[in-house]
């Protein structure tokens, strides 16, 4: 069985449009309704943007959607998956894959998450950092009793963890971490403490625009992040879209549960090759494409 995987935030990079200039009608029609749609150049920028315009959240996150949703359709008629899943933010180019969303309300999703996102760094500060090479049983314990906030954002495989929290206790739990034999601790170049309680204002105020958006039965069932599960229910859905702005991203899980499942066959859909080296340190027998 195969599954379709849909990148996050972090593979975007600059020119990563021209790889669709004139591939079809189609590419450009799309680059056009988008641009449209967000009433600015998201197509020039993806071309021919620095890799500073890139990094402006607002345009990120519609980037790397537009260059996942672009990929997915060139394939589409040849490569049929039998699940789909989506690393954070690809949870949307997941479901308009799966014609759970539409095109034009998936990137208004997009557009809005991320500034719901962008307002709520603003307000309450705060840092991510990666953890390699310690378990993540012993990360949550000193999560648990870390005065202030600080949480698992991402379990992304064995050895890999994100922690999202106060600037202060991600530097505390950083250091205690170190002294418990954690090989790495690096704090990430992000604007905030994304999936986390401190993201609770993104959330309230992501949950408005989602609320109106028509969510149908995917044709392809959904492992989400927050529940690691496969759905199929839009209820469901929906809830879990809006969780997981203030919830963990269950990546390591979701890929375990997609191979129990029956998966033999990941394709990693969209910019870079951050989810094919997740997947290799999840289960090194699976083929990947």
């Amino acid at each position: 069985m195969k599954a379709f995987l849909f990148p996050g935030q972090g593979s975007q990079f600059p020119g990563m449009g021209k790889v669709f200039k004139k591939k079809s009608s189609l590419v450009e029609s799309l680059f056009k309704r988008a641009d449209q749609i967000l009433n600015f150049p998201l197509s020039e920028i993806m071309c021919n943007g620095s890799e500073e315009d890139l990094k402006k959240t607002d345009v990120t996150q519609c980037a790397i959607f537009l260059h996942s949703i672009l990929s997915f359709k060139i394939i589409e008629d040849s490569i049929k998956p039998d699940f789909i899943a989506g690393h954070s933010l690809g949870e949307f180019s997941a479901l308009v894959a799966a014609k759970s969303i539409s095109f034009e309300d998936g990137l208004k999703l997009v557009h809005q998450r991320s500034i719901s996102m962008k307002k709520a760094c603003e307000k309450k500060s705060g840092t991510m950092a990666a953890i390699i090479g310690i378990e993540s049983k012993l990360i949550e314990q000193l999560c648990s009793v870390e005065e202030g906030i600080v949480v698992i954002a991402n379990y992304n495989c064995p050895g890999q963890i994100v922690i999202s929290g106060d600037i202060k206790s991600v530097f505390n739990l950083c250091e205690k971490l170190k002294e418990k034999g954690a090989k790495r601790t690096i704090i990430l170049k992000v604007d905030g403490a994304f999936h986390s309680p401190l993201m609770e204002d993104a959330k309230n105020d992501f949950e408005l625009a989602l609320n109106k958006t028509k969510i149908e039965t995917p044709i392809y069932p959904i492992y989400q992040n927050f529940s690691a599960k496969k759905e199929i229910n839009s209820s469901i859905i929906r809830k879990n879209l809006s969780a997981q702005l203030t919830g963990a991203v269950r990546w390591n899980q979701s890929i375990e549960k997609m191979i129990e499942d029956g998966t033999n066959k990941f394709y990693e859909i969209g910019p870079g090759n951050v989810l094919k080296g997740l997947v290799r340190k999840i289960n090194r027998d699976i083929i990947i494409c």
